[in-house]
């Protein structure tokens, strides 16, 4: 006699806290958190918005405030202890991690919430960078979507996960200074269900503007050979380094 099949865990969600790691990043803050408000317009389940600023100089935390956020801040110049900071004083049921460079879409929040209510435990969405863009983003981007989606891999753009998850999983690894998703993902899939939804948001294409193939490649072949550099905020220059001006504007 076969048993009947398990049914899958669903999850309560009264309240969602979106979390936005962000340094110096006036420029972009503002459209940012109008997105995370328009995402959330006319639902029932309330929400906050957390900036979590990261050695601002600018007015990132002033415009952020003006939006309605909450703003918390501190300067250590690192993108998980940013992301823990902001998570530190959440009160949601469900964390939704938004990088504040990106621009989420109304759906990305319904079917995060609806993959979360369905037994999932954590997830993300796929990415696609704003025009302009050289060539050679053009032609990369949809092999790495196919290759992030084979491999149930997400970035930080948009990463979501339930509250009782992030704190199985430890957080954000704070020994990391980059590819802290990879290791915060398989952390996740350690503690359940892990989805990719099918919402695609939209994220700043200023690092392809602004830094040549070469400059991508060479660190994609150095992280490869040496993954101890993820480490050493000293040796990423391309993430921690001075920001060169968009021409976008």
């Amino acid at each position: 006699m076969k048993s009947a099949p398990r049914s899958r865990p669903q999850h309560d969600i009264d309240m969602v806290s979106f979390i936005v790691p962000a340094h110096n990043e006036q420029a972009l803050i503002g459209g940012t958190i109008d997105a995370i408000t328009r995402a959330m317009h006319g639902r029932d389940e309330s929400h906050e918005i957390i900036v979590a600023a990261d050695g601002c100089t600018d007015e990132t935390g002033a415009i952020s405030a003006a939006k309605g956020a909450t703003v918390v801040a501190h300067d250590r110049r690192q993108i998980a202890a940013t992301r823990n900071l902001g998570a530190r004083g959440a009160r949601g049921d469900l964390l939704i991690f938004v990088d504040a460079d990106t621009r989420i879409p109304s759906d990305s929040v319904a079917q995060a919430i609806a993959a979360v209510r369905a037994g999932a435990v954590a997830g993300g969405a796929s990415f696609r960078l704003d025009a302009p863009v050289p060539l050679w983003t053009r032609v990369l981007m949809p092999v790495m979507s196919a290759f992030m989606r084979i491999s149930r891999q997400t970035g930080g753009a948009f990463l979501f996960c339930t509250r009782a998850a992030f704190d199985a999983a430890g957080g954000w690894d704070e020994s990391y200074f980059a590819a802290e998703e990879i290791h915060f993902v398989k952390a996740l899939k350690k503690v359940g269900r892990f989805v990719l939804i099918g919402a695609v948001v939209v994220t700043s294409g200023r690092k392809a503007r602004t830094h040549s193939f070469g400059e991508m490649f060479g660190l994609l072949v150095r992280g490869v050979l040496s993954p101890k550099i993820t480490k050493d905020r000293s040796k990423l220059g391309f993430f921690y380094g001075p920001r060169r001006p968009d021409p976008r504007g």
